[in-house]
């Protein structure tokens, strides 16, 4: 065999192996909306991740979300502690099998993220979920939840507060607005709401439409490999994150660079990266490892959004279609949210 024939021969051995047992990104199926949750309606309040402290910390999230107007039913296991987890993953999954499958509750918030949501996805009755569709609304490490619940089932999910967050006039208005029964079309997220986040700036100008999709760029990015990941083709990425140091986002965004994540989709968006530290003397800023990753890929995209780890922050919708404008800084539903 001459040196040529060899090379094409190996050639064909690596890569035939690596394209057979490579992972793919899961098709959503058909898209389903939850109903609306109207002030007076029960939400359900669970602990799908981390704990939150004592009873009477929990006591103090269920009076806010109360005093909003909404009744409560509390998850079994919500106040359960395992080690840094709110129970075991049996019984964090239960929980929120649980809240899915109860008629009574018409919309589930967790109390709060922090880690443990990707322990649970093979523990989530998905088939429940199709049956008994709800709103889920959450941030942070509910990302796991949010996308792997729309890419299963195609249930339109919730990228917002948390039960623990600050619900400001912003957030709960914003919540309302998108996932009740009043309705939001168009939102401008260029306006400025407080001095300690980062600025709308564009990245790259014009209009994209897609569905939106994303979350935490950590927690995404730590289930590439699995099938709890919707289709990102030809649809629009939102990322947020928190406490993270610039080098830490470059990586990350590398990886959804060779995963092929970022090469799919048709636009942009960053929210807020909160105490992502920029403090190293020969390091790269947090605007041009976004440029670096961004820009060359020729799509709309911006930064600064109020997404994010934030008092202020916007509730968007996963799964459903919509249309960014650079150029004037919005993001406007191109369907209803809500069946």
């Amino acid at each position: 065999m001459d040196r040529k024939r060899f090379i094409e021969t190996l050639s064909l051995g690596t890569v035939m192996p690596a394209l057979s047992t490579g992972w793919t990104l899961s098709k959503s199926p058909q898209q389903i909306k939850p109903k609306p949750l109207n002030v007076g309606d029960t939400i359900g309040l669970i602990s799908p991740a981390g704990i939150i402290g004592e009873d009477e910390d929990y006591d103090k999230v269920i009076q806010t979300i109360r005093q909003m107007g909404y009744k409560v039913k509390e998850g079994k296991h919500a106040r359960e502690k395992h080690g840094y987890l709110a129970g075991t993953d049996d019984q964090r999954a239960e929980d929120l099998n649980t809240m899915f499958a109860d008629p009574s509750v018409k919309a589930i918030l967790p109390f709060r993220g922090g880690w443990g949501c990707n322990r649970i996805l093979d523990k989530i009755d998905y088939q429940i979920i199709k049956d008994h569709p709800k709103a889920l609304i959450g941030f942070s490490d509910i990302t796991s939840l949010l996308l792997s619940i729309y890419a299963k089932t195609g249930l339109v999910t919730f990228h917002g507060p948390v039960a623990k967050s600050i619900w400001t006039h912003f957030t709960t208005d914003h919540f309302r607005k998108v996932t009740g029964n009043r309705g939001e079309h168009t939102l401008f997220v260029n306006e400025r709401l407080s001095e300690s986040y980062n600025s709308y700036r564009i990245v790259s100008p014009g209009t994209a439409k897609g569905r939106l999709l994303g979350g935490n760029l950590t927690v995404l990015t730590a289930m590439i490999g699995s099938d709890y990941l919707p289709d990102f083709n030809n649809n629009i990425l939102f990322i947020e994150d928190v406490g993270e140091d610039v080098y830490r986002i470059d990586r990350m965004l590398t990886q959804l660079k060779l995963s092929g994540i970022l090469d799919q989709i048709s636009g942009f968006i960053l929210g807020q990266c909160t105490a992502c530290d920029e403090s190293q003397p020969y390091g790269f800023s947090l605007k041009e490892i976004i440029d670096k990753h961004i820009k060359p890929l020729q799509i709309p995209a911006f930064s600064g959004a109020p997404i994010g780890h934030i008092d202020h922050m916007l509730t968007l919708p996963i799964g459903i279609q919509a249309e960014i404008n650079v150029q004037e800084g919005s993001i406007s539903f191109l369907e209803d949210t809500l069946s």
